[in-house]
């Protein structure tokens, strides 16, 4: 049987992966803002950067850091809840579908149009689901209400290739134990940006996580 090939835009996010695999969660950023910080993450290291569609003017946000990080770093939306924002994300130039639920009708317009989905899992049924709907990995979240051992648990029954990526409350020093419990990569909200941050202090926070990836 042969493996079914891969859409440009999951091989580039696959590829992206394997260089970092920690998401760049840029929650209330402001599309004048977003180059320099988006600058400042891959210059850190990061290639994979997300903008939550709850933030201002998103689709504006996304556009800008397609351009400017082209060939550098996959760009996508975060906490993509409604069918119809997938084919808007993807006219502003993105190609990561993330959310917080797993709204298999997303994830299917998404894998439909080759995007990498991305959706938001609490139980191994919401986890069968949307592997089976299309998703590219699976987002536990929120991670301050699982565990490590929830996520070995889980890890003992999904597919041995599945990506279980911990969102929510991660930090530094905590990534460490939930490596070792079988988490592919990370989420980073909060402790790596919120609003109103300089770029130079987005790359600070940025190294660190980086270096807790590298030493963990």
């Amino acid at each position: 049987m042969t493996t079914p090939r891969l859409s440009p835009h999951r091989q580039a996010f696959d590829d992206a992966f394997a260089k970092c695999p920690l998401i760049a969660i840029l929650r209330g950023v402001k599309p004048e803002e977003v180059e320099a910080i988006g600058e400042a993450l891959v210059e850190a290291g990061f290639t994979i950067l997300e903008v939550p569609m709850n933030s201002p003017d998103p689709l504006d946000s996304i556009a800008r850091l397609a351009r400017k990080l082209e060939g550098r770093a996959v760009v996508g939306a975060g906490t993509v809840l409604r069918v119809e924002d997938v084919e808007d994300v993807g006219a502003a130039g993105g190609t990561l579908i993330i959310a917080p639920n797993a709204n298999v009708r997303v994830i299917a317009a998404a894998a439909e149009h080759g995007y990498v989905a991305l959706p938001g899992i609490a139980t191994p049924t919401e986890a069968f689901a949307a592997l089976e709907a299309g998703a590219a990995a699976l987002k536990l979240f929120p991670a301050e209400a699982a565990s490590p051992a929830v996520l070995k648990a889980m890890r003992a029954v999904l597919p041995k290739d599945t990506r279980v990526l911990p969102v929510g409350g991660i930090t530094p020093e905590r990534m460490a134990e939930w490596r070792t419990a079988g988490a592919a990569g990370f989420g980073l909200g909060s402790a790596l940006y919120a609003p109103g941050m300089s770029a130079d202090d987005v790359v600070a926070r940025a190294r660190g996580f980086i270096t807790a990836l590298n030493t963990g």
